[in-house]
C-alpha cells in the first residue's frame, strides 16, 4: 500500500478546515439590551453630597457625566418640587408643562407627558415602572397612569424615613426580579430634613442614608441573571436645591435654592465629564436617547442627551471668563464674563459712552450663574433656553454706574455661506424684555453690503427659540447676522444664544 506524502496529508487537513469554515456560520454576539434607572433625590445640593460620605454617588460621578445648572424663579415658577419634578419628568420647562408651584394648577401633562409615558406611546412593549413616596407625583399625573407599574407610598402621612425604605425595597425587587426597561424611583427625606434643620449635620446624614439606598438599587441591577448582557444607564437628579445653611427654597434670592444637577453613567457618557451646557430638562431626553427613542419635533422637548455637546461658539469662552469688576454683589470667586468675542464674531462698542458698569459695556458674554447674580428677581433667571455661555446686552445693569446711559452696541456673527436666489434660515435663542424707547434689531448683510433689518422687537420675547426665513439676493455668497441693541438706558436687556444658519 502506497503511503501518502506529508504534503498530501496537509492538503487534506487544510481542505477539511476550509469545509468546516464554509459550513459552520459565525454568529455575532447579541447587542446588549439597553435599560434605564432614574433616581430622584428631592432637594439635594450636590456640593453637600460631595462633602458627605456618599460612595455610590461619588462612583457614579467619577465614571459618568455630571452637569450642574440653575433653576428658574418666580414669576415663571417657584423653585419647588411641583415644577421641578414636572420639568424632570416631561423634559420641558414650566412655560410648557404649566406647573408653577406645588398646587399643580395649570398642569399640561396631556400635552407634555413624562418620559415613561412617552416610552409606552412609542412602543407598548417597553416595560415601565415608577415608585414614589411623595404621592402627588402619581395622583397628579406627573408620572402618568400609562406606566405599567406604579408603586405609591405616602411619606407625608407615614414619614419619609420609613417611606423611602419602602420605595427602595419595591424598586430593588423590581430591578432584581422583574424585567423593567425604564424605572424611576423617588426618595424624599433629604428635602424634609433640610426644611426641618437646614443643610448641616442632619442633612449630611440624610444624604448618606440616601446614598446607601442608591447602592441597594445598583446592587439589585448587578444581581440580575441577565446583567452581563445589559447596558444600563443610571441617572440621578434633583428637583431643586436648598438655601445654605438654613434650608428652604421656592423663592429667588439665593442661588443655592436654584441649584440642580444631572448625573448620568452609562454607554456614551464620558467618565469624569463636567459639561457646562446641561439643563434639568435633559433627564428625560437622556433616558429616551439611551433606549433608542428619537425625539419627535412635535413633542417640543427642551432637553437634549447629556452626552451631546452644544456646538455654540460662545461656550468656547468658558475657560477665559473673568471675575467681577464693578458688580460687587457677585462673589469674587465666580468667574462669568468677558468682552472678548469668539473667533469670527465681533462686538461694536464705538457708540457706547465712556462710563457705566464695566462688565456690561456693550455686548458681553456671560453665564447664568454670573448674570442672574447681577440683579435677582428681574427675570434674568428665567432665560431658560440659554446654555453655558451666552451673549448679553444689559442696559439696566450698565446704568448702575455713572455714565451708563445711551447704550448702543452691535454683536456680529461670522460670515456664513449662502446661495444666491435661495432662502437662509436663521435660528437662535433669545430672552428679551422691552421697556420705554429701547430698540432691539436683527439684521443681515450680504457680501459685506448694507444691513437689512429682518426682525425688530417691540414686546417681550422671554426664553424664546426664534426661526427667521431670509430671502438671499441673486449673486450673494455670504451673510453676516447682526444684533443691535440701542436707544437704551436704565431699561432692560437682551440675551442671545445658539445662533444657527442653514
Amino acid at each position: 500500500m502506497r503511503r501518502r506524502t506529508r504534503t498530501a496529508l496537509l492538503s487534506l487537513v487544510l481542505a477539511g478546515a476550509a469545509a468546516a469554515l464554509t459550513t459552520t456560520p459565525v454568529t455575532a454576539a447579541p447587542a446588549p439590551v439597553k435599560k434605564v434607572l432614574v433616581v430622584g433625590m428631592d432637594g439635594l445640593n450636590w456640593a453637600k453630597a460631595v462633602e458627605a460620605n456618599a460612595p455610590n454617588l461619588d462612583s457614579l460621578a467619577a465614571g459618568g457625566t455630571l452637569g450642574e445648572s440653575l433653576l428658574y424663579c418666580p414669576s415663571l415658577a417657584a423653585s419647588s418640587s411641583g415644577p421641578g419634578w414636572s420639568t424632570i419628568a416631561t423634559g420641558v420647562w414650566p412655560d410648557k408643562h404649566g406647573v408653577q408651584d406645588n398646587s399643580f394648577a395649570g398642569k399640561r401633562y396631556d400635552r407634555y407627558p413624562d418620559f415613561l409615558t412617552r416610552l409606552e406611546r412609542a412602543n407598548s412593549g417597553f416595560r415601565t415602572f415608577s415608585a414614589v413616596d411623595w404621592a402627588v407625583l402619581h395622583t397628579q399625573g406627573t408620572f402618568g397612569s400609562a406606566i405599567d407599574t406604579r408603586v405609591t407610598y405616602d411619606g407625608d402621612k407615614d414619614g419619609y424615613v420609613a417611606a423611602d425604605e419602602k420605595v427602595t425595597a419595591a424598586t430593588a425587587k423590581e430591578l432584581r426580579d422583574g424585567n423593567p426597561d425604564a424605572a424611576f424611583a423617588y426618595l424624599g427625606n433629604t428635602d424634609v430634613v433640610a426644611h426641618a434643620s437646614g443643610t448641616g449635620t442632619r442633612y449630611r446624614a440624610a444624604i448618606e442614608k440616601q446614598d446607601a439606598q442608591l447602592g441597594q438599587l445598583l446592587a439589585a441591577i448587578k444581581a440580575r441573571p441577565t446583567y452581563s448582557n445589559e447596558d444600563w444607564l443610571i441617572e440621578v437628579s434633583t428637583d431643586h436645591g436648598h438655601s445654605n445653611p438654613g434650608g428652604g427654597h421656592g423663592g429667588c434670592g439665593v442661588n443655592d435654592e436654584r441649584r440642580t444637577f444631572v448625573l448620568a453613567k452609562g454607554s456614551g457618557n464620558a467618565a469624569g465629564a463636567r459639561p457646562i451646557d446641561t439643563r434639568l430638562t435633559d433627564v428625560a431626553s437622556t433616558a429616551l436617547h439611551h433606549l433608542g427613542v428619537a425625539a419627535d419635533p412635535a413633542w417640543q422637548l427642551d432637553g437634549k442627551p447629556v452626552s451631546v455637546r452644544s456646538k455654540d461658539a460662545f461656550d468656547g469662552l468658558y475657560g477665559s471668563l473673568s471675575a467681577r469688576v464693578d458688580e460687587t454683589g457677585i462673589p469674587a470667586s465666580v468667574k462669568g464674563w468677558t468682552h472678548t468675542a469668539p473667533s469670527g464674531w465681533s462686538v461694536d462698542r464705538s457708540r457706547m459712552p465712556a462710563g457705566g458698569v464695566t462688565e456690561w459695556r456693550g455686548w458681553s458674554f456671560t453665564t447664568d450663574e454670573f448674570w442672574s447674580r447681577a440683579q435677582g428677581g428681574q427675570d434674568r433667571e428665567n432665560a431658560l433656553r440659554t446654555r453655558g455661555v451666552f451673549a448679553v446686552a444689559d442696559s439696566d445693569e450698565f446704568a448702575d454706574k455713572t455714565g451708563g446711559t445711551s447704550f448702543d452696541s452691535t454683536l456680529a456673527s461670522p460670515a456664513y455661506p449662502v446661495t444666491g436666489g435661495g432662502t437662509a434660515k436663521i435660528g437662535y435663542v433669545t430672552h428679551y424684555l422691552q421697556e420705554g424707547s429701547q430698540i432691539a434689531e436683527v439684521s443681515v448683510s450680504f457680501n459685506g453690503g448694507a444691513d437689512q433689518v429682518v426682525k425688530k422687537y417691540t414686546a417681550d420675547a422671554r426664553a424664546t427659540v426664534e426661526s427667521l426665513n431670509v430671502a438671499v439676493p441673486a449673486g450673494a455668497t455670504s451673510m453676516v447676522v447682526k444684533f443691535r441693541y440701542y436707544n437704551a438706558g436704565n431699561n432692560w436687556y437682551w440675551a442671545i444664544d445658539d445662533l444657527k444658519v442653514e
